[in-house]
């Protein structure tokens, strides 16, 4: 089975390759510098379209707006098009979660309505509304996958900055908050697309991508002591204290504000019981645990 991906140098095009190729695929990969130069009969004799390629979310918010546009719906549109002219009978599309909710009150399911705040999540909804709306040959599905937080061994995102932390030995002061967060391993998401493309019986369609259960901040830090063989260092301030001092961080520019607060004791809990049931699985192969405990492992053996 020949099986284009874009985004191959990405964190999870990195790891899902090796992965499909273990399982007999033939692999062609497509870098932004071979998306630049695409030529839509590159598809005509390929089974499988994967799209990783686009502009990740800039936390610090220094990108042109316009470039997340150009690049997560323009390039998912051409990518599309060249698709439904193709003789590919899937189009594997990996958005965001932030294409529904940068924010979530309750579990964020797939009939939650669609209401993003940021260039970012508004580009990603864009290309999933274009593709909901073109007319599918007979044969063909797509699957638009929103993950939530991926993570995995060589990946350098939040939860480094949260190990850096932890290892140093500094107490958690914001342990009297009470969160969930959801997480995706890379192990399961790369389980979940090896399925999709093997599988001829499941629905296309939207699906939120996340491991089972959603852990608190707390149950992070655990975790990663746990990786390390220490025990968790959780001080529960009293949080009217803490949101008081993010108030004056606030008027003094402190590195605590009531921004960097929220985004330190939110929830963002997201609901995976879709996918499942598409695949028929009670479970995904590796809980969120054991996920993060693998993550902390690579980050203290690099």
């Amino acid at each position: 089975m020949k099986t284009i991906i874009t985004g191959c140098n990405g964190f999870v095009g990195r790891n899902l390759i090796p992965y499909l190729v273990g399982y007999d695929m033939e692999i062609v990969k497509m870098s932004r510098v071979d998306l630049k130069q695409f030529q839509p009969s590159l598809f005509h004799d390929s089974d499988v379209i994967i799209h990783l390629a686009g502009k990740a979310h800039d936390l610090k918010n220094t990108s042109n707006s316009d470039e997340y546009y150009h690049v997560n719906f323009d390039l998912t549109k051409k990518l599309y098009d060249a698709f439904l002219e193709s003789d590919a009978k899937k189009f594997i599309f990996v958005s965001s979660v932030k294409a529904a909710a940068d924010s979530v009150n309750g579990v964020l399911t797939e009939d939650s309505m669609p209401n993003p705040q940021t260039h970012y999540g508004k580009s990603k909804l864009m290309a999933e509304k274009y593709i909901e709306t073109q007319e599918l040959p007979e044969g063909k599905s797509y699957f638009i996958l929103r993950p939530c937080m991926i993570h995995g061994p060589g990946n350098k995102g939040n939860l480094n900055l949260l190990y850096n932390f932890v290892q140093k030995g500094i107490p958690y002061p914001l342990a009297a908050f009470q969160n969930k967060r959801s997480f995706l391993s890379i192990a399961n998401l790369n389980y979940i697309i090896q399925t999709l493309i093997s599988d001829p019986n499941i629905p296309g369609g939207v699906y939120n991508v996340a491991d089972d259960c959603a852990l608190s901040t707390n149950e992070v830090i655990q975790i990663i002591s746990e990786s390390n063989g220490n025990n968790a260092r959780l001080w529960k301030v009293n949080a009217s204290i803490i949101q008081s001092i993010a108030r004056l961080g606030d008027k003094l520019k402190l590195p605590l504000n009531s921004e960097r607060l929220k985004k330190l004791t939110e929830s963002y809990v997201v609901s995976n019981d879709k996918i499942k049931s598409a695949l028929n699985v009670d479970r995904l192969p590796v809980s969120a645990k054991d996920g993060l405990l693998v993550t902390a492992k690579s980050f203290g053996s690099t």
